[in-house]
């Protein structure tokens, strides 16, 4: 007989699992994060493309375009809608003979001044026409400066710098030099034009007033998208699945499940991947409303388990002390001092270190940054004063499954019984 680790069996067991597999998907890259599809498949956003349209529409003679900024929640369309407009006014202003450039800085990676002036001037720079190669190391921020003003007035008439996540950037002094670049005269011939794209909505509150002055930025709004906005957008990707392998059913349901939570196209297109993984995953020949179920649940946990895996221990401590309050109290909005108490229970139940109630605030505020918690001061009526209320955004038993295997927090904060609250029992 064969043993357990025989190499022999161990290849055929896990054939299947490397072998490819027909009857769900044709085209999967149809549903990749990065995918950007053509203009006849962006979905209830005419009036935001129109609008960005007319503020950069002066680039195509040459002349500055406006600055604008692009607020709303994760998948909502602002960066799909940056990207396809400003290649529109790139293709337009190529056929008046004028030359227009765009780059895209992801801010949260290039979050430093100096990273994102140096991925700015390496997304625009041509080796070919400017003759200057720019390194990736090894020169000083005024040299990357220096060399981006170059690049510019080398190469373009006007130039597009598209911030993705600009709240992620430290500092606004890279807005105050893009934005007075002309004024200061380090450029003599391209003017640039920034599109800032971010999630938070009060982002511009944290900008410098002489920032605001130089920027004179326009704003647009992107609201969530409905389930009829949802449901069109998952057609467009139906090319992603052989024929036949998806129900209307299957298609509304991705579409409510998004529409109720979030209004996140990124989040319906996913569920819909997940869905399809794991109908092939069991040699289904269709994907079912049952699927769409499943992957939710595997999805929501997965992505909780990513979060808290990557976590510092702290972290972990005041998003459980959220979550036990929001399974025990069958609430999710909470007070200040509420969260600091059961904070305190967690590390003197785990024998973890007291952190004060201002650096508990500081992460408090970083779940608030990745979407898990929401922040909000109320008032507390006449002579009351206001206040702060934690609101969990997450199921609190999908975060609750985050923790399971830790050794730190295994059974803190809860009861056995506790433990196996759903959200949907509450």
């Amino acid at each position: 007989m064969a043993r357990r680790n025989d190499p022999v069996e161990n290849a055929s067991a896990l054939g299947d699992a490397f072998s490819a597999r027909n009857g769900v998907f044709s085209d999967k890259a149809l549903l990749d994060v990065g995918y950007v599809p053509g203009p006849e498949h962006i979905v209830a956003r005419n009036e935001e493309i129109r609008r960005l349209a007319t503020a950069l529409n002066p680039a195509i003679s040459g002349a500055a375009p406006s600055n604008v900024f692009l607020y709303g929640k994760t998948g909502t369309g602002k960066s799909l809608c940056a990207r396809y407009t400003t290649r529109r006014i790139v293709d337009a202003a190529a056929e008046e003979k004028v030359d227009v450039g765009c780059v895209v800085v992801d801010c949260s990676q290039d979050n430093t001044e100096t990273r994102a002036v140096r991925a700015t001037v390496r997304g625009l720079n041509d080796p070919e026409v400017t003759d200057l190669t720019i390194p990736e190391t090894g020169l000083g921020r005024s040299r990357y400066y220096s060399l981006l003003w170059e690049v510019l007035d080398a190469r373009f008439d006007v130039a597009f710098v598209v911030l993705d996540e600009i709240d992620c950037l430290d500092g606004t002094d890279f807005l105050m030099q893009l934005s007075r670049a002309t004024e200061a005269k380090k450029l003599d011939r391209c003017s640039v034009g920034i599109v800032g794209i971010s999630n938070k909505v009060r982002y511009r509150d944290r900008l410098e007033e002489r920032v605001k002055s130089s920027l004179q930025e326009r704003e647009i709004m992107f609201t969530p998208y409905d389930r009829e906005a949802l449901r069109e957008i998952i057609r467009s990707r139906l090319a992603a699945f052989d024929g036949g392998v998806l129900d209307e059913d299957v298609i509304s349901e991705c579409a409510s499940l998004a529409a109720e939570e979030h209004g996140d196209a990124r989040k319906a297109i996913n569920l819909l991947r997940h869905s399809g993984e794991l109908a092939a995953s069991e040699e289904a020949d269709r994907i079912t409303v049952d699927h769409v179920h499943r992957a939710k649940n595997v999805a929501e946990q997965d992505r909780m388990r990513e979060l808290i895996d990557g976590a510092t221990i702290q972290q972990k401590a005041t998003l459980l002390a959220v979550t036990s309050l929001a399974l025990v109290e069958k609430t999710r909005t909470f007070k200040t001092p509420e969260v600091y108490a059961a904070y305190e229970d967690i590390c003197g139940e785990s024998g973890l270190e007291t952190l004060s109630k201002r650096r508990v605030h500081d992460l408090l505020r970083e779940w608030e940054f990745l979407e898990v918690l929401e922040i909000t001061r109320t008032g507390g009526g006449r002579a009351r004063g206001s206040y702060l209320q934690h609101r969990l955004l997450e199921d609190p038993s999908v975060i609750r499954s985050g923790f399971d295997g830790s050794d730190r927090f295994a059974g803190v904060g809860f009861s056995a019984g506790e433990v196996t609250t759903t959200w949907s029992n509450i």
